[in-house]
C-alpha cells in the first residue's frame, strides 16, 4: 500500500495467503485508493467460492498456482489485458468528469462585441483540426475558450488533455508530455504514458506555451510536423492523431526578438490565432459575469445572497479588472462567504475597490494657463502617476502592470527608472 500511494502503478499481483491481511483485503484497499488499478489473485488453494469472493472484492481475474512453463504466456497475455483495462477506466473516468462540466458557448458569459467576435472564430474553427493558438492576459479565459472548440468538435467524444507548461519544471515536462520508458532517469521505475498519448484521438491543450524551453520547442516542432514522437528514454517512434491548442498571456513576436522562442514554431502554432480580450475591452459584460458568479458561490456555499445592488454593480464597472474575469469570480465568492445572506452593496466592497471607482481620470480638472505649459512635462507627470497607480493597485507585480497599463514589460521597467519611482 506504501508503494501504491507514493508512485504510479500499472498492475498488482497479489497472493491470498500472507501475513497481516490476505490479498482480498489487499484488493479492497488498493480499490478504496485508486478504483482504475488492476489486481490480479493467485493462490494455491483455488475453489469456486474463493474465485467468486475475489472478483466480487473487484480483482480483475484470479488464477490457481502452481502454473507450468506453457502457462506463463497465458499469464503474460492476462497482464497486457489488465493494464489496458486499468487504463481505458482511467481514461473513461476522466472523460466523464471533464463532460459534467458545460463546456458548450453557452457557458461563456458576455454578450458584447468583441467577445461574439471571438466566439464566431471558434464555431467556425472548431468543426476543423487546424492548430489553434489562442493569447489573451491572464485571467481571461482562454481555456474556457479552447474546451469550447474541442467539445464543438468531432473529438469531442475522445479526451482533451491539459499541460500547464509554466506549471511543470523543465526537467520533468519533457516525460511528461512524451511519457517514458522504465530507467530513463533516477525514480523512473516503470513505463509511463505521456500526455501526447493520452490524447491520441482527441486535443491537447498547451498552457502558457511561452514558458517552454526552447530545447522541448524543437521537439514539440516535430510533433507538429509529423506526428510523431519518442518516449524519454525509448527509440521507438510513436504515432499520434492530436489536435494541438495553445495558449499564453505573453507576446510571443516579443520572445522571438529576444531569442526565447522560435519562430518557426510559433507559425506552425499560429494557424489560426484567437485573442482574447482583456474585460476593460468589454465592460458591457462585467454585469453578468458578477451575477453569475454570485449565483454560482451562493448556491456552491448555501448562502441566501439575494443579488447585488445597482450601485455596487456600477461600481465594479469602472474597475481597471487587472485580473479580468478570474479577478472578478475571485471576488464573488469572497463577497458571498463575507456576506454571507441579503444584497451585497458598495459597502461590502473592498477598500481597494470602492476608491478604484473614486479616482479622478487624467482629464479632470484641466486648464490651459495663459502663459502656456510644459507639455512634456506634465504628460511624463501623468504618466508617472498612472505607472504609480498599477504599481501600487498590482502590488509591485511588473507583468500585471504592464498589461493594466498596456505596455511592454520592458518599457514599463525603463520608465519606473527613468522617474525614480520607488516602491513604499
Amino acid at each position: 500500500m506504501a508503494l501504491v500511494s507514493s508512485q504510479p502503478i500499472d498492475l498488482v499481483l497479489s497472493d491470498v495467503k500472507m501475513p497481516g491481511i490476505n490479498g482480498l483485503e489487499l484488493v479492497r484497499q488498493v480499490h478504496e485508493f485508486d478504483p482504475d488499478l488492476p489486481c490480479i489473485v493467485i493462490t494455491g488453494y483455488g475453489s469456486p467460492e474463493s474465485s467468486v469472493d475475489a472478483l466480487r472484492a473487484g480483482a480483475f481475474w484470479y488464477l490457481e498456482k502452481p502454473f507450468e512453463q506453457g502457462h506463463l504466456d497465458v499469464v503474460r497475455r492476462l497482464a497486457e489485458q489488465a493494464i489496458e483495462h486499468g487504463r481505458l477506466k482511467h481514461e473513461n473516468r476522466l472523460l466523464q468528469n471533464q463532460l459534467e462540466t458545460r463546456h458548450h458557448f453557452d457557458s461563456i458569459i458576455g454578450d458584447s462585441h468583441a467577445l461574439r467576435r471571438v466566439l464566431e472564430i471558434v464555431e467556425r474553427v472548431a468543426a476543423t483540426d487546424s492548430t489553434v493558438l489562442v493569447t489573451g492576459e491572464s485571467g481571461t479565459g482562454k481555456e474556457l475558450i479552447a474546451r469550447a472548440i474541442h467539445y464543438n468538435s468531432p473529438r469531442a467524444s475522445r479526451m482533451m488533455v491539459t499541460v500547464n507548461c509554466g506549471a511543470i519544471p523543465e526537467e520533468l515536462l519533457e516525460a511528461e508530455l512524451f511519457g517514458h520508458v522504465r530507467g530513463a532517469f533516477t525514480n523512473a521505475v516503470s513505463h509511463r504514458e505521456g500526455r501526447f498519448a493520452m490524447a491520441d484521438g482527441g486535443t491537447i491543450f498547451l498552457d502558457e506555451i511561452g514558458d517552454m524551453s526552447m530545447n522541448l520547442q524543437v521537439k514539440l516542432l516535430r510533433v507538429l510536423q509529423e506526428r510523431t514522437f519518442e518516449p524519454v528514454g525509448s527509440s521507438k517512434t510513436q504515432n499520434v492523431d492530436v489536435r494541438v491548442i495553445a495558449a499564453t498571456h505573453q507576446r510571443l513576436a516579443q520572445l522571438i526578438e529576444e531569442k526565447r522562442f522560435r519562430e518557426d514554431l510559433y507559425y506552425r502554432l499560429n494557424v489560426i490565432p484567437v485573442e482574447v480580450p482583456p474585460l476593460r475591452e468589454r465592460r458591457e459584460d462585467i454585469p453578468a459575469l458578477v451575477v453569475h458568479f454570485l449565483e454560482a458561490h451562493a448556491e456552491k456555499n448555501g448562502m441566501s445572497i439575494k443579488g447585488i445592488s445597482p450601485e455596487a454593480i456600477e461600481m465594479l464597472c469602472r474597475q481597471p479588472w487587472p485580473g479580468n474575469v478570474r479577478e472578478v469570480e475571485n471576488l464573488m465568492e469572497r463577497m458571498v462567504i463575507l456576506r454571507r445572506e441579503g444584497e451585497i452593496g458598495t459597502e461590502d466592497l473592498p477598500p481597494e475597490y470602492r476608491e478604484a471607482a473614486d479616482a479622478p481620470s487624467a482629464a479632470a480638472g484641466l486648464a490651459l494657463a495663459a502663459d502656456g505649459i510644459n507639455l512634456r512635462g506634465e504628460l511624463e507627470a501623468i504618466e508617472a502617476r498612472w505607472i504609480g497607480e498599477a504599481l501600487k493597485r498590482t502590488n509591485w507585480n511588473k507583468n500585471q502592470a504592464a498589461q493594466l497599463l498596456q505596455m511592454n514589460r520592458t518599457t514599463l521597467l525603463e520608465k519606473i527608472k527613468k522617474y525614480g519611482i520607488e516602491r513604499a
